[in-house]
Parts: C-alpha cells; sequence; structure tokens
C-alpha cells in the first residue's frame, strides 16, 4: 500500500488553472471521486478543492498506474493537456505524501501561513469522501494523524497567534486603499465562511455591511450573527452600480457578475472576488478596482516574513510527526501481533507442563504429552480471538483495538519474563 499526493496551488499553478480543476458542488466531487476509485491502482481517494489549491490524495497499490489514471481524468475534465498538469503538479508519494498533508493541515503550505481555514476545508473533504464510501480506514488513519499534527504545530508556535485568512487579508488590503472605511457601504456576496469573516473584519472597521445571497434564509442567519443587514439579491445588478465596495465569495459555477450589468459611475469601486471559479467577469473598467486571490500576494509575503520563526518550528514538529506515523503504522499489522500471541502461548505451554514435572504431579515419561495438551487447549482457546483480530483489521476501528492489544502483549511480556525467571530459579531451588 502506498500514498500518493498530486497538488496543484498558488504555488505552481495560475487562478485560470485552479478555476479550470475546481469541483464547485458536491455532484461533481462526487463523480470525481467515482471516476477516480474505478482504477484498480487506486483503493481510497480525497478530493481537496479550496480557493488555493486542488489536491488528489488516495492510497494507491501502484504509484505510477495512479498517477496515470488522475491526470487523464483531470486533463478530460478540466480540457488541459496531460503534459501541461504534469509539468505544474506537485507530485508526492509514501512518505513525502504525509509531508505534505501535514504541512497542509498545519496551514504551513497556504498562502496566507497561519490562516484557520485549511483545517475546517480538510475536515470536510475528508468527511464528505469518508462518508461517501469513496475512503476507509488508510486515509482515516492519516487524516486524523495530520489533524493530530496540525493541533501541535498552534499549540507548541504562535503561528496561529493571530488568526488570518485570505478574507483577513483582503479586507487588509481595503483598508491601505480606502483608509478609512467608517461609514462606508459595503456588500458581501455568499454566506460560507469567507463572507462571514469579511463581514465581521469590516464591520470591526466601522463599515455599513450588507449581505446578499441566493438563499435570503441563510443571508438573514449570517446578518443577524454578525450585526450587517440583508439586500436581496434580486437587487444585484443594480447593487454592483451602488455600492462602492464589494465582496464576494459564493460557490456558483459560473460568474455572477458580468460587463452588460456594469454601467459607468462617478465614484471609485473597490471589488474582491474571492470565489474559486471566480464570481466576477468584467474587462476592468474605468473606476473599477478589482482583485483576485491571486492579487493580495504582497501582503501574504510579509506575513510569510512575519511568521518564518514560527513556521520553522512548526516544521520541526511536522517532520517528528511524519516519522512517528510510519513507526506506528508498523505496529498495526495483526499477523506479527498474532504470531507473537502463539509464540507467548508456546513458552507458557511449556513452562507449566515443565512445572508440573518438576513438581511430581506428572511422571516424567509423560511430560511431552502434558506439553502437547497445554498447547492444545491454548490454541483452541485463543482461535476465536485471533479470528476476530484478522476480520477487524480492515475496519476502521480497527486501530483502537490492535493499539489496545500491542500495549497487552508488550506489558505481558513483560511480566513473562519475570515469571519465567522466577519459575527457573525456584525449580532449581527444589533440586
Amino acid at each position: 500500500m502506498h500514498y500518493l499526493n498530486i497538488s496543484f496551488s498558488h504555488k505552481n499553478s495560475t487562478l485560470e488553472i485552479r478555476e479550470k480543476l475546481s469541483y464547485p458542488d458536491d455532484e461533481h466531487l462526487r463523480g470525481c471521486l467515482t471516476k477516480l476509485n474505478s482504477s484498480e491502482a487506486i483503493n481510497e481517494a480525497i478530493l481537496i478543492s479550496t480557493c488555493n489549491r486542488m489536491e488528489v490524495f488516495c492510497s494507491c497499490s501502484d504509484i505510477a498506474k495512479a498517477t496515470q489514471h488522475i491526470f487523464e481524468m483531470l486533463s478530460k475534465r478540466a480540457g488541459i493537456s496531460i503534459d501541461e498538469l504534469e509539468g505544474r503538479a506537485d507530485i508526492y508519494d509514501d512518505s513525502s505524501a504525509i509531508h505534505h498533508l501535514f504541512s497542509v493541515a498545519s496551514s504551513l503550505d497556504s498562502m496566507v501561513i497561519g490562516e484557520t481555514q485549511i483545517a475546517g476545508q480538510l475536515k470536510d473533504a475528508f468527511r464528505f469522501s469518508y462518508d461517501s464510501g469513496f475512503s476507509g480506514q488508510k486515509l482515516a488513519r492519516a487524516m486524523h494523524n495530520a489533524f493530530k499534527c496540525a493541533a501541535k504545530v498552534r499549540n507548541a508556535t504562535d503561528i496561529s497567534s493571530k488568526p488570518v485568512s485570505i478574507a483577513s487579508v483582503a479586507v487588509s488590503n481595503l483598508k491601505s486603499l480606502v483608509h478609512d472605511l467608517s461609514g462606508k457601504k459595503a456588500l458581501v456576496i455568499g454566506v460560507g465562511e469567507m463572507s462571514e469573516i469579511t463581514a465581521k473584519h469590516l464591520i470591526s472597521n466601522g463599515a455599513d455591511v450588507y449581505i446578499m445571497n441566493r438563499t435570503e434564509e441563510k443571508a438573514f442567519n449570517l446578518a443577524e450573527n454578525c450585526g450587517a443587514k440583508v439586500l436581496d439579491f434580486e437587487q444585484l445588478p443594480h447593487a454592483i452600480n451602488e455600492f462602492e465596495i464589494l465582496f464576494t465569495a459564493t460557490s456558483a459555477p459560473k460568474a455572477i457578475i458580468t460587463d452588460e450589468m456594469i454601467n459607468t459611475c462617478t465614484f471609485e469601486r473597490y471589488w474582491f472576488d474571492m470565489a474559486l471559479p471566480r464570481d466576477i467577469n468584467c474587462s476592468h473598467g474605468e473606476g473599477i478596482n478589482l482583485y483576485t486571490i491571486d492579487d493580495l500576494k504582497s501582503i501574504v509575503s510579509e506575513n510569510i516574513g512575519l511568521r518564518e520563526d514560527s513556521a520553522r518550528a512548526a516544521h520541526g514538529i511536522i517532520g517528528r510527526a511524519v516519522v512517528e506515523f510510519f513507526e506506528w503504522l508498523n505496529t498495526l499489522d495483526v499477523e506479527p501481533m498474532i504470531k507473537e500471541i502463539y509464540q507467548k502461548a508456546s513458552l507458557a505451554a511449556k513452562a507449566e507442563s515443565k512445572r508440573v514435572v518438576e513438581s511430581g504431579y506428572i511422571p516424567k515419561e509423560y511430560e511431552a504429552q502434558a506439553h502437547k495438551m497445554c498447547e492444545q487447549v491454548l490454541k483452541r482457546f485463543l482461535h476465536d480471538m485471533t479470528a476476530k483480530m484478522r476480520s477487524v483489521s480492515s475496519e476502521s476501528k480497527s486501530d483502537m483495538i490492535t493499539g489496545a492489544l500491542q500495549f497487552l502483549v508488550q506489558k505481558e511480556s513483560k511480566a513473562n519474563v519475570l515469571d519465567e525467571y522466577k519459575c527457573e530459579h525456584m525449580l532449581k531451588g527444589q533440586k
């Protein structure tokens, strides 16, 4: 079994490429995962699609075949040649795949180092795949340890001490342009986490915020939560020509703002499109200052510099976590554990048959039969137990079971060594 990760992110792909590779809704996501798992080389898969990345993380039996299958599928869907995809993608396998996953979960691979959204996005991606039957024990192990590693990074460093996100960076950029947001009217389109963070940052800086969404009930819920007002989605064509400030972060499959909706205005407009696929498709008319995710890199670079020491410490934590993960994996194979249990049973049978002979309970000539009888009793007792161990070894709960058994076997091993030592010296004393 191998781990494989194929990553397209802000580091290696343009916004246009990431847009073509994105999966805007559950229906498209489910279709992709179905195609991924149709390969004989892939047995479990997760697809991570955010504004900054599109990644396939899978468990596979053949890395080369799985990689070829993934590129062929993505090429056909996105209309991008396999050569270009291969030239852009970062490909990680086995330990490097786990290291990359842990880095992503710990927000070290994000455009904004230390941002707080990626952990939730990873959890959502895994939950969708697991609940839909596209992933199981192998990826569950990796994801569980990724989140555990991310928690260690947060607790041991100050990388997330001042939570940041693309949304907060966008508002910071706006403040550098407008200077004073007090009393400025701002429209936020969408009701996801990005929109909520944006609205709260704008309100905390004195802006008069309006929420707009296709589902009005969700707009009212967000507005109530952060102290904003609600604007009917049907007013969008009018609103974009009335509001000076606009932030949009919807999950729409295509642009919701286009050139034909835009009128000439007498004031400067500041638009921030934080969606992928993008919500705004316009030719940057006069007086419109349009910023996309990739336009925020100057502030992002400053953020990376400020968090450099914390990032260095975090990388050390991740490196140790990867080593510990693979060491832990090696302890979960039930066959060596079952073999060790039977070896201990055989030693116990030998010690007990020897004890009863030495004590005079059974004649010396029957020692071999006594030993065989003890072994058979123990094998019969252990048969159902070890059969159950094998049957649950592929289930997600098996890690907890095998971990407990490993602890008991190790503890029992120490006790047996001590018992055998005492027994041997007791018999010597009787002689």
